[in-house]
């Protein structure tokens, strides 16, 4: 029993191990002016690396086109991703834009986070800069809030 107990917590310390370098505060680059656009919280939630946007740098008022247009800050826009060797995938992402969800994949290239989002094989990649000067008002980790979809 000790040696299971031992090895389960091994194996927890070592997912969060994993997970910390895409862990923390990231600044999206929009697609088209290629200007920040938001800070994004990358962060592990019962096993699961997830992400929230904690800053919108454009157009602060912004609402998704989901069931209720909720603000797109504070939103989770991705979601159960697991370490895969040097990627974090099987997970999702959210375009709070479009209010649509793709399978989403993350990993580290060169110190900077690269997501790709697809649908059946087909998508893009964005990659986010380190928002080392981004000094969030709440330090604790949040609690997963899964966005309402249709």
């Amino acid at each position: 029993m000790k040696k299971v107990l031992l090895l389960l917590g091994m194996m927890s310390i070592s997912l969060s191990a994993m997970a910390e370098g895409v862990i923390g505060f990231w600044k999206t680059i929009d697609d088209e002016t290629h200007e920040p656009k938001s800070i994004v919280q990358i962060y592990e939630h019962q096993g699961k690396v997830c992400g929230r946007v904690v800053e919108l740098l454009q157009n602060p008022g912004a609402t998704a086109k989901l069931p209720g247009s909720p603000a797109i800050k504070g939103l989770d826009i991705i979601w159960g991703l697991s370490k895969d060797g040097d990627k974090y995938t099987g997970g999702e992402v959210l375009d709070p834009q479009k209010g649509k969800v793709y399978d989403a994949q993350i990993w580290l290239e060169g110190g900077k986070l690269v997501l790709r989002g697809s649908l059946f094989g087909i998508g893009r990649k964005q990659v986010w800069l380190p928002a080392k000067d981004f000094k969030p008002a709440d330090d604790k980790a949040p609690s997963f809030k899964k966005p309402k979809l249709k």
